[in-house]
């Protein structure tokens, strides 16, 4: 019995947390404070945890893509699975921005499964970062809240990687519709 009332909360909590991907925000308007995104992984590669859909709001300090291989309106197609359904999905470009992106190993804020090689958080988005990019190793306070337990953890950096990335709306193989999912690396997107 106590198995069973175990699964129905856990079914419940899932269910919840599925409902509560769904966003409806449609331009990326510059903030002081970085709103609910989207971003990927948590332990085990584990994405239950993620709120696939964002504001659109980007952190203070980011800058637009002069030239990006993929321009805001233009689409292309999804190489990177970080959640299940993305790979293969025709993705629109809401934005694309020049910056360091970071996959971060921490343990989750009020407690939590330790997650390892989340994909991805920005250099705008860890607090006090510099000017100058993070290498593997380095430690900081992450301010993104992609998934609970992150905005304030500290993260370790397991890769920083200078490149472009993209917000981007899309829809899952399920159907799910994911809108100013956060982010995408310019190496995870193919023309059509």
């Amino acid at each position: 019995m106590i198995k069973n009332k175990f699964q129905i909360t856990m079914l419940s909590v899932v269910a919840a947390l599925t409902l509560a991907a769904c966003g409806d925000s449609d331009e990326p308007q510059m903030t002081q404070e970085t709103e609910p995104p989207a971003a990927e992984e948590s332990s085990g590669g584990d994405h239950s945890g993620m709120d696939h859909s964002g504001s659109g709001d980007i952190p203070m300090g980011l800058e637009e893509a002069a030239d990006p291989m993929y321009p805001k309106g233009s689409t292309a197609t999804i190489t990177a699975g970080h959640m299940e359904g993305m790979e293969g999905s025709e993705a629109t470009i809401v934005g694309a921005f020049d910056t360091t992106v970071y996959a971060i190993s921490y343990t989750p804020e009020g407690g939590g499964e330790p997650v390892e090689n989340h994909k991805w958080v920005i250099h705008e988005e860890l607090e006090d970062a510099g000017s100058e990019p993070l290498a593997a190793g380095d430690e900081a306070v992450v301010t993104a809240d992609h998934m609970e337990g992150m905005n304030g953890a500290t993260a370790t950096i397991d890769s920083a990687e200078e490149t472009t990335v993209y917000m981007v709306d899309f829809t899952t193989a399920d159907g799910e519709e994911v809108m100013n999912h956060k982010w995408l690396t310019e190496s995870e997107l193919s023309a059509e």
